[in-house]
C-alpha cells in the first residue's frame, strides 16, 4: 500500500494559513490499514476531511470502502486529489469548500487536520465536524502530554471517546521557505475515536447477539 501511495502526486502548494502539509505514504498507509483492520474501511462510507492530495481517501477506496468523499478548502489540493484518484483507478467524490459544508452520515472519518499551531482551535473544529457526521474517527495530532490532556477533555465534551492512540512518526518534506532541511521527522499521535452513542449502540448489539 505504501508503495502505491508513494506514486501519488503531492499537493504542489500547501497553504501555510491552513497548516497544509503532505502526509507521507508510509504514515498514510499505516493509518488507513489500522482502520481497515478494525473493520472501519471495507464496505463503509468514508469521509476524508481536509483531504489534501487525497491520499487517505484513495487508500480507503483501494481497501474496499463503498463510498469516499474528500473535502478541502484548497482548490489546488482538490484538483491534485482528482488527478491522483484517476491515476489510482478509484472513484472518489471531491468537494472544494470548508469542512462545514459536509452534511450526511458516514461510518468513518479519516483526517490529518491542522495541529492548531498557527490557528488556535483548528484541530478542534475538525474533530467536532468529524464526530458530528461519522461514527468512528481516525485523526492525527501533535504529540505532547498537554495536547493529549486537552484533546481528551475536548473529545469527551463533543460526545466522543478515545478508544486508543498510538505513536506515529511523520516525515514532512521541505514545504515552506522557512524550512531549512529537506525532511523533518515529526512525532504525532494517531487517535481512534468513537462517537459515544455509536459505542453504546455497538455494545447493545453485541449484548443482544450474546443473549
Amino acid at each position: 500500500m505504501a508503495i502505491l501511495l508513494a506514486q501519488l502526486a503531492p499537493n504542489p502548494r500547501p497553504k501555510l494559513r491552513c497548516e497544509g502539509y503532505n502526509i507521507d505514504a508510509e504514515s498514510a498507509a499505516e493509518m488507513v490499514y489500522a482502520a481497515f483492520l478494525h473493520g472501519d474501511i471495507k464496505g463503509k462510507r468514508v469521509v476524508d476531511l481536509g483531504c489534501g492530495s487525497g491520499i487517505l481517501g484513495i487508500a480507503a477506496s483501494l481497501l474496499g470502502a463503498t463510498q469516499v468523499l474528500g473535502v478541502d478548502i484548497d482548490k489546488r489540493a482538490v484538483e491534485t486529489a482528482i488527478f491522483n484518484a484517476e491515476e489510482a483507478g478509484v472513484n472518489i467524490d471531491m468537494v472544494v469548500g470548508d469542512i462545514e459544508c459536509v452534511v450526511g452520515n458516514f461510518d468513518t472519518a479519516l483526517m490529518n487536520p491542522p495541529f492548531g499551531s498557527w490557528r488556535r482551535g483548528a484541530d478542534v473544529k475538525f474533530l467536532k465536524k468529524a464526530l458530528e457526521i461519522s461514527s468512528v474517527v481516525y485523526s492525527l495530532h501533535k504529540q505532547s502530554d498537554s495536547v493529549r490532556l486537552f484533546l481528551k477533555e475536548k473529545i469527551s465534551e463533543m460526545g466522543g471517546e478515545i478508544d486508543w492512540l498510538r505513536d506515529v512518526s511523520l516525515t514532512i518534506k521541505r514545504t515552506y521557505r522557512f524550512h531549512r532541511k529537506r525532511r523533518y521527522r515529526v512525532a504525532a499521535d494517531l487517535y481512534r475515536i468513537i462517537k459515544r452513542d455509536a459505542s453504546c449502540r455497538n455494545a447493545g448489539e453485541t449484548s443482544h447477539q450474546q443473549d
